[in-house]
């Protein structure tokens, strides 16, 4: 059987198969929270890396209520680029966070990775910036969900916006593993002497990542990688991966 994740109430299919109507009134029988099972029609694509999904079960509504570290987030399922898949790998991060960092989360979403560090830290400000209307829409929304006061949100370019902020961060996370090195050059003009970049990417064999680094050491001249873990697959060999950097600009 394929697999689906659970967003909120709802679960998605990754792709159709034989039977899946009769899976999904099974699955909305079994599990008491689950109101509506949709299955993806198109992988993410586009600027805005999101899914066309089709409702087969349920509910007829591709919006809800999503829970994950203390966190609650809103988001409309089509509209917006989620993965629950990453829960854990926000809390890794927001468990590095020292005190009183200033923090800046690149493509940030509905805002979950800065909730997430926002309510599993003591960190003074976080910044985030999204160029999707639709995620921004809702991440402001999940502000106001989670009472908190100590984020910053863009609809912006990251390129564009970045330079009007005038602020230094402490550590930087790019959870775009999609062409994320465009965005490295930017990165290291805003970070911090010794501040720390979360950088994202997609890889094949994680025991020797050459890619990653390749493309880190073409856009910054001093750094120290201090690992780089998996966190997730996309195929056969093929991984989603973190590299944790500190960067010397002296």
């Amino acid at each position: 059987m394929t697999s689906f994740d659970a967003v909120g109430n709802i679960v998605i299919f990754s792709e159709e198969f034989k039977g899946i109507k009769e899976e999904a009134k099974r699955l909305l029988k079994e599990l008491k929270n689950i109101e509506t099972v949709a299955v993806k029609t198109k992988q993410h694509s586009g600027i805005y890396r999101t899914k066309k999904v089709k409702i087969i079960a349920g509910k007829k509504s591709k919006e809800t209520i999503h829970k994950e570290n203390n966190v609650k987030v809103k988001l409309n399922i089509e509209t917006c680029y989620f993965s629950p898949r990453l829960s854990n790998e926000r809390l890794r991060i927001a468990k590095q966070i020292k005190k009183d960092e200033i923090i800046l989360c690149m493509f940030s979403g509905v805002g979950i990775y800065p909730l997430v560090f926002a309510k599993n830290s003591k960190a003074k400000e976080i910044y985030g910036v999204e160029i999707n209307p639709n995620c921004h829409k809702y991440a402001l929304e999940n502000l106001k969900l989670n009472k908190i006061k100590n984020i910053k949100l863009y609809n912006s370019d990251v390129k564009k916006v970045l330079p009007k902020i005038r602020k230094k961060f402490d550590r930087i996370v790019m959870p775009l593993p999609k062409n994320a090195e465009d965005f490295l050059d930017v990165a290291v003009k805003k970070i911090k002497n010794n501040g720390i970049i979360h950088f994202y990417d997609f890889e094949r064999g994680i025991d020797i990542p050459k890619k990653t680094i390749e493309k880190i050491r073409d856009k910054i001249k001093k750094f120290k990688i201090l690992r780089i873990i998996k966190c997730g697959s996309y195929g056969p060999d093929k991984f989603r991966v973190c590299a944790d950097l500190i960067v010397y600009l002296n």
